[in-house]
């Protein structure tokens, strides 16, 4: 059996904590509030002709004009669209939500969760844990792959994950999640411990790492 579907899991922790925090709170997105960030995930699944211009630049004018709308509406109409998926979207078939929303909607819950003061990191179920690994070997990998320096990423109860362009050693040390969060662009809010040259951890902490 594949376990429980943490993309799904995910989801509806993320839906329940917007309904308690409401369309106001700060998130981790910059400028984006916790409207924004629901906007922006029904969009992403039911406007792939919008969605597509968070990697397409000629049509990011377009996607941004119809995350606005939907943002401008009810706010709990919002949350429950993104609670209730499309049948016919990325979250329909159980291996692909797994493959493209487990760490899309643990990256935003922990948006939300991290937007305010006073959070700590939860305690991950092993099978999350395990998942979010998964996709950091491949996502640090990926985009690391020019960073000028041999980045080993270490997790607990893991194997170890080879990265970089090659250079001086620099290891990054964190629980999958916290990997996750700062692989995801979210390197001030990630706990991870950064041991290497100087000038090389600074610039990781500061890196961009859209694809």
């Amino acid at each position: 059996m594949a376990g429980p579907n943490f993309a799904r899991v995910e989801r509806a922790a993320l839906c329940d904590r917007l309904d308690t925090v409401g369309p106001d709170q700060p998130t981790l997105c910059a400028g984006w509030t916790t409207r924004d960030l629901a906007a922006h995930l029904v969009v992403r699944e039911r406007r792939p002709d919008a969605a597509a211009g968070v990697v397409i630049k000629p049509l990011a004018a377009h996607g941004e004009k119809v995350r606005k709308a939907a943002a401008a509406g009810d706010f709990a109409h919002l949350v429950d669209r993104l609670r209730h998926p499309a049948k016919l979207s990325m979250a329909g078939p159980s291996a692909i939500d797994r493959m493209v929303n487990t760490g899309e909607f643990f990256i935003h819950h922990e948006d939300v969760r991290r937007g305010t003061p006073g959070w700590a990191p939860r305690d991950l179920p092993r099978g999350l844990a395990s998942a979010l690994h998964a996709q950091v070997r491949l996502a640090g990998r990926l985009r690391l792959r020019r960073f000028p320096a041999q980045i080993t990423l270490l997790s607990p109860g893991y194997p170890p994950v080879t990265a970089g362009g090659g250079g001086p050693q620099v290891t990054v040390t964190g629980d999958p999640g916290e990997l996750t969060m700062f692989f995801a662009g979210r390197q001030r809010a990630a706990n991870v411990e950064i041991d290497g040259p100087a000038d090389l951890v600074a610039k990781l902490r500061e890196a961009d790492f859209s694809l």
